[in-house]
């Protein structure tokens, strides 16, 4: 991430804190502009408690765990997003606190327990996605340990509850602000986490090869292959020896389709580790081969060089985020490698493609068009 540009002020009004706290957020995260309103509850409620070690799942760019690490043992800030990881961790360190970071798709992975959970679930997160999150953080609970949701009914609030309800113990809402309710419950002495998300496999044919695609709630096209990322599978050329990257890979059905087609070596790159997840198991059942890297734009593969890059730009993530990764995708061209792209036909991506040369458009569909693009 090269910009920051939004910088946030949160002044204390609490005994014990520092006078204020500040935050410099991005594009590609959720209120970039604006503290949450759940974040707020969190931090209004908890402060005074006793937190032991607390958790903070889906931190967005780190308010709750920032905030509360002045009041907690140790804060462990968790992302499926590695570019709001990174802003957790820049937070954190200007805010000069203390606190772990990390990018993990499934919380039952992290090590040791936790005495306290606060989770504020992001608008327009499924459901079952969230309720899964609830959970997992549960499992690494320490038994007794108390788990805070600050939902509204927008995002679910009795839908939360009613989980709660149904897999803790001593559910209570304890504190209310602007159509959001702070719940509290306690983890019981046995837990097994309930599964609420289904993995599914997608199985289409694009060109001729057949692809196993793993998708769960949440990722792009989860219902199935979409009709933009088909056009540009068929649409691209790859040849045996080329150097693939898979750019914004989601779960990774263009990565698997160019290592099928021909003999190349492929790599895959998302922000999202719920969806490389899902890259590795669609290369998996696939049959395919591939590297798969989570991590932003282009951080996780910058220092290698590709012969073709693909990609179906997140174009609802924001100006810099678009800049960045078409910027990255130059950078890491071969001198005569070619980015090929996919967009909607309405939609203009030309101030974001001033790094490179020639522009040309290779394939026009119903609603999409692809583009390629040479240094």
């Amino acid at each position: 991430m090269r910009r920051a540009p939004y910088e946030l002020a949160l002044e204390s009004r609490v005994s014990g804190a520092r006078p204020k706290y500040r935050f410099r957020t991005a594009d590609g995260v959720v209120s970039k502009r604006s503290f949450r309103t759940p974040e707020l509850l969190l931090l209004e409620s908890l402060w005074d408690r006793d937190l032991g070690r607390l958790l903070c799942p889906q931190a967005n760019y780190g308010v709750t765990g920032v905030v509360l690490a002045d009041a907690a043992a140790a804060v462990e800030m968790t992302e499926t997003s590695a570019r709001a990881a990174c802003l957790c961790e820049r937070n954190a360190g200007e805010n000069s606190v203390e606190a772990s970071v990390s990018v993990v798709a499934d919380l039952t992975t992290l090590e040791g327990e936790f005495d306290t959970v606060a989770y504020a679930p992001k608008r327009y997160a499924p459901l079952a996605v969230g309720k899964q999150r609830v959970a997992n953080a549960l499992a690494v609970l320490r038994p007794g340990g108390s788990a805070y949701v600050a939902a509204s009914k927008e995002t679910g609030l009795a839908r939360y509850e009613d989980q709660l309800r149904d897999v803790a113990v001593d559910v209570t809402s304890v504190a209310k602000r602007d159509g959001y309710r702070l719940l509290e419950a306690t983890r019981p002495e046995m837990f097994d986490p309930p599964s609420y998300v289904t993995p599914r496999t997608r199985r289409p044919t694009v060109d001729g090869v057949d692809l196993a695609l793993a998708t769960v709630p949440g990722v792009f096209a989860a219902g199935g292959l979409d009709d933009g990322t088909r056009l540009l599978a068929e649409a691209s050329t790859v040849s045996d020896g080329d150097r693939v990257l898979d750019l914004a890979c989601g779960y990774g059905a263009l990565g698997a389709y160019a290592s099928l087609a021909a003999d190349c070596e492929v790599w895959l790159s998302d922000d999202d580790a719920v969806a490389t997840s899902c890259a590795e198991r669609s290369l998996r059942a696939s049959g395919a081969t591939g590297t798969v890297v989570t991590a932003d734009c282009l951080a996780g593969v910058a220092d290698r060089t590709f012969d073709r890059v693909l990609c179906n730009p997140p174009t609802h993530a924001g100006g810099d985020v678009l800049s960045e990764l078409f910027a990255g995708a130059r950078n890491v061209l071969a001198p005569d490698g070619e980015l090929a792209f996919v967009h909607h036909r309405e939609l203009t991506l030309r101030e974001h493609l001033a790094p490179f040369g020639d522009v040309e458009t290779r394939r026009t569909g119903r609603e999409h068009v692809v583009r390629t693009a040479t240094p």
